[in-house]
């Protein structure tokens, strides 16, 4: 049974920073690409960020380019996202999935599987 469980979701102050962590089971973590998404109230679900299943490469959306970063540690199976310079607009639930085909791509129909999803609420 696949399992993706993020943590490390919270409250923090406009300008601050959090790392979440995803931790990936059931599966052969290294063979697939991880993207992470997030969804705000009323909001259709976007992309955030996504790496490959090597680490190579690496995506953004525009909107935290600059301020996010992506990294994986495939001898534990976990996939980290530092969020840097954190906005209030940066506010909603956080997934990370897994794609077995990705390089990594950016759209939620191509990744097989996601975890229930972490709270990021950024106060102005």
């Amino acid at each position: 049974q696949v399992q993706l469980v993020e943590s490390g979701g919270g409250l923090v102050q406009a300008g601050g920073s959090l790392r979440l962590s995803c931790a990936a089971s059931g599966l052969t973590f290294r063979t697939y690409a991880m993207g992470w998404f997030r969804q705000a109230p009323g909001k259709e679900r976007e992309f955030v960020s996504g790496i490959s299943w090597s680490g190579a490469g690496t995506a953004y959306a525009d909107s935290v380019k600059g301020r996010f970063t992506i990294s994986r540690d495939n001898a534990k199976n976990t996939v980290y996202p530092q969020m840097n310079r954190l906005k209030p607009e940066d506010t909603a639930v956080y997934y990370c999935a897994a794609d077995l085909w990705g390089g990594p791509r950016l759209g939620t129909a191509n990744y097989d599987y996601w975890g229930q999803g972490t709270q990021v609420t950024v106060s102005s």
